[in-house]
């Protein structure tokens, strides 16, 4: 069977016969190359002997439903094109600034920071003391590596709620610092949130500043906490924090080593 399949894909005349094999080919190839970046061997598996059908499958179960640009970075909640357009509806004969805010969050999920900017910014002119607006306008604005921007936003949230979004803000802030090169600053906070959550984004970043001050022994307990929590977590929040599982695990090797 597989030497009639490579000899069919040698073959000129199958290919002009089949006009549909290269479009499947080529997708199939993209997701293959995606699951081997991704390290999702199993999937790469089943897309090389399964060719279109396990491409199909990966796709809808894997690809689509990954994290954005902003993986790692997300606010809560997840939404689609058609929610998209029922605020933009809602916006033309309302315009609320908790219909910008929403939208706001959409595109920032989707990586469109730009975007995301300009409805935070809109809801603000129409409600300038909205904690959720402010902060959020602060992480978008971080994420566009404008700290300096984002700094007197995150810093007016936390001093009016620590805990805004279950710790998300303080993170964002502990980013401003150190993208402004304030390590100490962000050293406490890092340790602030890590005393009320178990964030892999807050421990790994944690663990980078304890290996900058030759710490590895600290570090490492960090790090393998996040590894050992990873194991028994549910698989949306494996997917989530999976750019922080593998940075973990590269600084484990380095802070072993050290």
């Amino acid at each position: 069977m597989l030497a009639s399949l490579v000899s069919n894909l040698i073959n000129v005349e199958y290919w002009l016969t089949n006009p549909w094999l290269p479009l499947v080919s080529l997708f199939s190839l993209w997701m293959f190359i995606d699951a081997v970046r991704r390290r999702e061997w199993v999937w790469a598996f089943f897309i090389f002997v399964g060719f279109g059908f396990s491409a199909l499958f990966y796709y809808f179960a894997v690809y689509r439903a990954s994290p954005s640009a902003t993986r790692g970075f997300e606010l809560p909640g997840a939404h689609d094109r058609r929610r998209i357009k029922e605020l933009e509806a809602k916006i033309h004969h309302l315009d609320k600034p908790h219909h910008h805010f929403q939208l706001g969050d959409i595109y920032f999920q989707q990586g469109k920071l730009q975007q995301a900017e300009s409805c935070y910014r809109a809801a603000l002119e129409r409600d300038p003391q909205d904690i959720d607006t402010r902060a959020h306008l602060g992480q978008s604005l971080l994420r566009q590596k404008r700290p300096a921007e984002a700094r007197p936003l995150l810093e007016g949230v936390i001093a009016e709620n620590p805990k805004h979004d279950y710790g998300y803000s303080l993170m964002a802030l502990a980013e401003t610092l150190s993208a402004l090169n304030e390590k100490d600053a962000a050293f406490n906070i890092w340790k602030q949130v890590t005393e009320n959550h178990s964030y892999p984004r807050a421990k790994v970043q944690l663990a980078e500043l304890y290996l900058a001050r030759n710490q590895p022994d600290l570090a490492g307990a960090e790090l393998k906490e996040v590894l050992a929590d990873d194991v028994h977590a549910p698989t949306f929040q494996r997917r989530r924090d999976r750019v922080w599982i593998r940075r973990a695990k590269g600084l484990l090797r380095k802070a072993c080593q050290s």
